[in-house]
């Protein structure tokens, strides 16, 4: 197994404002250009760290997540910020529900590293996002820090780089603190 599964009694710690400090979510927003007029996927939505804000500026969310305490978390969540565009979807993000080409944009955050078949996860993104739409895988760089999992649990980013050019063309390597970084898809340009 990659990793252990991030239990949702311990969701609380994914709102920390601490998180704030290491990524905040308008800075997604902005690097995947999230505008009214997009469907976008947010998969391991978790309790809604991203996935609200996210909400705030797409037209659709699909909140994707194994754990149903995780969602009904989040449709709490959305609920006290008076969201209503966001569809709540129980599944495994290496083979979602959603149709192919559904979404203009999309992010998977901190989960890759608790996958055990990367490759399973980067053919469901290329699966459902449409042509030109964007994508970002964020995780943990492998180094250690103060929160995040345990550094043997991570993903180097240069690793993961490696292992997306097999399914995407066109990725950009980008950091958001030294702990933690992302990896831009930008489909079929």
């Amino acid at each position: 197994m990659a990793g252990h599964r991030f239990h949702h009694s311990k969701a609380e710690k994914l709102l920390n404002p601490k998180r704030r400090e290491l990524i905040a979510p308008e800075k997604v927003i902005s690097i995947l250009h999230i505008s009214e007029h997009d469907v976008v996927a947010d998969l391991g939505a978790g309790n809604g760290y991203f996935t609200v804000p996210i909400a705030k500026a797409a037209k659709m969310v699909y909140a994707v997540d194994v754990q149903q305490e995780m969602l009904d978390l989040l449709k709490q969540h959305a609920e006290q910020e008076e969201i209503e565009n966001m569809a709540y979807i129980v599944g495994d993000v290496t083979a979602t529900t959603l149709p192919p080409q559904s979404v203009d944009k999309g992010l998977m955050a901190f989960v890759l590293h608790e996958i055990d078949d990367r490759e399973a996860a980067f053919a469901e993104i290329a699966r459902i996002i449409k042509p030109n739409g964007t994508f970002i895988l964020i995780e943990w760089e492998a180094v250690e820090s103060e929160m995040g999992p345990p550094i043997h649990e991570r993903i180097p980013s240069h690793q993961l780089l490696n292992e997306m050019k097999a399914t995407f063309a066109h990725i950009e390597l980008v950091h958001f603190h030294p702990s933690v970084y992302g990896i831009v898809v930008k489909h079929g340009q």
